[in-house]
């Protein structure tokens, strides 16, 4: 998906939120693999590094003191406490990405989204994931094979109330097949990118081609 490559342009940040189980993962994993341009957003995080992760790379592995600095300097598009540990997406690398052009997406929750649009509403793409029922929400979680039925039925109480935050995104796709709600999300990066504030240098490009 490559833009005019007469015209630079800004990065934008696309967020994806769902209720456990709609696809939202899957349809991210899909769009970056396709998606040269697009890159995962890198949390700093209080806890301690699993096997395998690499700093940089998985997360910021950062102290408490230290996150607390970044959240009182304003440093943190967004944070947040998950059980025992803090998790937060630095400024600066997501800023870096957006001057390069390179646009950078978000797996947060609605609570998540809404601090994103509170520091970086401008360049923020705001996509919420919606199951084509309860019935098949619930199915899809039980198919997965990753939770005990008590925690499916925790998932099931809270995909109400997350679903009723849908009006605060800016689109709306409802994942019945999964090829093309990958399509409908790469439709709207396409649109996305196109956007005249997103162009840079676009008022001399039209003077310099019409001769003005």
């Amino acid at each position: 998906m490559n833009t005019d490559p007469t015209l630079k342009r800004r990065g934008l940040m696309i967020v994806l939120s769902s209720p456990s189980g709609a696809g939202k993962s899957t349809i991210s994993r899909a769009l970056m693999e396709r998606d040269d341009n697009l890159t995962m957003s890198v949390s700093a995080t209080t806890r301690t590094a699993r096997p395998g992760e690499v700093d940089g790379k998985d997360y910021y592995f950062v102290d408490k003191a230290a996150f607390d600095t970044m959240v009182a300097e304003g440093k943190m598009l967004e944070h947040a406490q998950v059980f025992d540990h803090f998790y937060g997406t630095p400024k600066e690398p997501v800023e870096a990405a957006l001057i390069e052009g390179r646009d950078v997406m978000f797996d947060v929750d609605w609570q998540g989204t809404q601090q994103l649009a509170e520091n970086a509403s401008k360049d923020l793409v705001r996509v919420f994931i919606l199951p084509p029922s309860m019935e098949e929400l619930e199915r899809r979680l039980y198919a997965r094979a990753q939770d005990s039925e008590d925690v499916v039925k925790k998932r099931m109480a809270e995909a109400a109330s997350e679903m009723s935050h849908y009006p605060e995104y800016d689109y709306i796709v409802v994942n019945t097949d999964i090829d093309d709600s990958v399509s409908r999300v790469e439709a709207i990066l396409i649109a996305e990118r196109q956007k005249k504030a997103r162009l840079i240098g676009l008022h001399e490009f039209v003077s310099d081609i019409s001769g003005e």
